[in-house]
């Protein structure tokens, strides 16, 4: 075999997050050894499964384990697998890339964190994995082969920009890493990585769950004070999902949890079931405490690992939880699922579908007693994932009236607490059929809205609805425990009850006759703007707003979809007018007194009063010069 051997260069952002472990101070380094050994496992799962799926295949897995060994002489810590093992293409592309990294967006969060975040916090959210070791190395070597090859590969690096790669002929199955420590140093948190007790420590922190024997030689002392060394497991290799739940200390959840999600902190709920019956699995699952930095990139990896009695599938089985749930992590281990299951099938197997829809709801159901039974952790939840829980009302039809019941939503009856839509309802006053909403930017921007007036004044609470999903999922629900949700920014508004709508009706008529003129000619001057002007019922003290019609898409849904590239054709609305207003009762005056010479100051009047409108909303002008002109003129006349 020819034994190549090329100095390479590591990417341009690997390079920078090298410089950052080696020079940065951490205030735990022993998450190197934690990564080593979950790199480790991984390959020995994937060993396994490539036995089952390829009988052909040259794969020893009859002692698949993880070997520690350590020289303190030299110095040496090695952590060593004989699973799956890697191509030279492999390490190349693995460890001298960034591309299966995600060493991106750690090098963004690093330079944003500064003293904000603990630079270990985001080594474990992140998953760096084989760049930890570069903050306990001088050098790191690796030796690997992959199971069906002959050949092997050794690489090196000192962590400094470039990294040597040799072909060579006698590397055994899998992979080993050995790491050539940096001296001792209390102070900076570089503990003694060849001491016996440390690696214990570090092994029972981390790793006990680890499905696979980790060994390390031990040097133990005889009765008779003779020495002897023994290969010691130093893991339980207990499938905690497996267990019982009053047999599972919570510490040993949580760092399962570590485990899966790379998250440093503890998750906020843990739902551990099982599934008896025709099909049998178990499932461990876990609801973080914060959102992950990728909870909103498009084909982010999910959180749900899959077994098959006890035997690794797959890390993110989509096929398990819904994408509105993505942010669940956990294990689900099927007995009775083909080992070599691909996931085009998972998506149809009725076994995965039923398996789904109980794990849905029963994060649904744990997320309702959460809500009941400890409103400041489920308000810590909502902040985090309140806005992907809302795509479920998109997606999943079936547990549609159960997410609904999640909702926590601002709305005018208090300032500072959400509600749900079942207070809301509890609410409501005596006459009120309806549940009324209002989509904005802001909060402030809806509870100044001239749209909302006429229902402050009435006493009657609007839910204020912020979140962008908030304009999609409003239009596809439409309704909740038989009331309509119905948007105070379209349609007609009647909020009178019945004596008070028999004694207006005549005065309402009158109105309507007095403004039929100047409604006439403002919808003509205005006919490239509006579809339609009329007399307002919602308004007290502005003189005009904007509405939609009932069906109508708002402003801000439009916009949304244009900046995602669909072509929207821009929809007309309508000007509502406030009779009892000075500036409208003046403008109608002034129309019914105007000579012709007045005509086009009159018309720029109408210009300047649906301008003021659109942007009492938060809306945009089509033309915004013109209409400061507009506005120039008139304070200057008025000078």
């Amino acid at each position: 075999m020819s034994n190549r051997i090329e100095t390479l260069e590591f990417q341009a952002e690997a390079r920078q997050l090298l410089q950052l472990m080696v020079h940065s101070i951490y205030s735990d380094k022993d998450v190197f050894l934690r990564e080593l050994i979950s790199n480790a496992s991984d390959a020995l799962d994937k060993a396994r499964l490539e036995s089952l799926v390829d009988g052909d295949l040259d794969l020893d897995t009859s002692d698949l384990h993880i070997a520690i060994e350590v020289d303190r002489e030299k110095r040496t810590l090695t952590v060593r697998d004989n699973g799956i093992g890697m191509s030279r293409d492999d390490v190349v592309s693995l460890i001298g890339t960034i591309a299966k990294s995600g060493t991106a967006e750690l090098l963004r969060k690093l330079r944003e964190s500064k003293e904000a975040t603990p630079a270990n916090e985001l080594i474990g959210q992140f998953g760096v994995g084989f760049y930890a070791t570069f903050m306990v190395a001088d050098t790191v070597t690796l030796l690997t082969r992959r199971a069906g090859q002959t050949g092997g590969t050794r690489w090196e690096s000192a962590g400094e920009g470039t990294y040597v790669i040799e072909t060579v002929d006698d590397a055994p199955q899998g992979t080993s890493v050995t790491v050539h420590l940096k001296p001792v140093d209390d102070e900076d948190h570089l503990f003694d990585y060849t001491d016996e007790r440390k690696i214990r420590e570090i092994v029972k922190r981390y790793s006990d769950f680890i499905a696979w024997p980790i060994r390390m030689a031990v040097e133990t002392t005889g009765e008779d004070g003779a020495a002897s060394t023994d290969i010691q497991t130093l893991n339980s290799m207990k499938a905690l999902w497996a267990r019982p739940r009053n047999e599972v200390d919570k510490a040993e959840y949580h760092e399962l949890y570590r485990h899966l999600s790379h998250d440093w902190t503890d998750p906020l709920e843990i739902i551990h079931m099982k599934g008896e019956g025709v099909f049998e699995y178990e499932a461990l699952l876990f609801l973080p405490t914060h959102a992950p930095f990728d909870l909103f990139t498009q084909g982010a990896r999910r959180g749900i690992q899959l077994y098959v009695k006890r035997v690794f599938i797959m890390d993110d089985c989509q096929a398990l939880m819904p994408n509105y749930l993505r942010f669940v992590k956990g294990v689900v281990d099927a007995h009775d699922l083909s080992l070599n299951i691909s996931r085009e099938i998972l998506q149809q197997d009725r076994q995965i579908q039923l398996v789904r829809r109980r794990l849905v709801k029963k994060v649904l159901s744990t997320l309702s007693t959460l809500q009941e039974n400890d409103a400041e952790r489920y308000r810590t939840f909502w902040k985090e994932f309140g806005s992907v829980i809302k795509e479920g009302l998109l997606d999943d039809a079936d547990n549609q009236e159960s997410i609904l019941d999640l909702l926590s939503l601002a709305s005018t009856h208090d300032a500072a607490e959400p509600t749900t839509l079942r207070q809301y309802v509890e609410r409501m006053k005596d006459g009120q059929s309806d549940i009324y909403y209002m989509t904005g930017e802001s909060r402030s921007l809806v509870e100044n809205s001239p749209h909302i007036e006429a229902f402050q004044a009435r006493g009657y609470e609007v839910l204020i609805l912020t979140d962008p999903v908030d304009e999609v999922w409003v239009e596809r629900v439409a309704r909740y425990d038989g009331r309509a949700l119905q948007s105070i920014a379209k349609g007609q508004v009647d909020l009178g009850g019945e004596e008070e709508e028999q004694s207006t009706d005549a005065e309402r008529e009158q109105r309507e006759q007095d403004f039929s003129a100047l409604l006439s000619w403002m919808a003509e001057s205005l006919r490239e703007e509006v579809r339609e002007v009329r007399l307002s019922t919602r308004l007290t003290t502005s003189p005009a707003c904007v509405v939609g019609d009932t069906h109508d898409m708002t402003p801000t849904l439009e916009k949304m979809y244009r900046a995602m590239g669909q072509d929207v054709p821009r929809q007309k609305r309508i000007l509502e007018l406030n009779p009892t207003h000075p500036l409208v009762t003046g403008l109608r005056k002034a129309h019914e007194q105007g000579a012709e010479a007045e005509a086009d100051v009159l018309a720029g009047t109408a210009e300047l009063l649906y301008g003021m409108a659109v942007l009492a909303e938060g809306g945009e002008l089509r033309d915004p010069s013109r209409f400061t002109r507009l506005l120039a003129d008139r304070l200057a006349n008025a000078l």
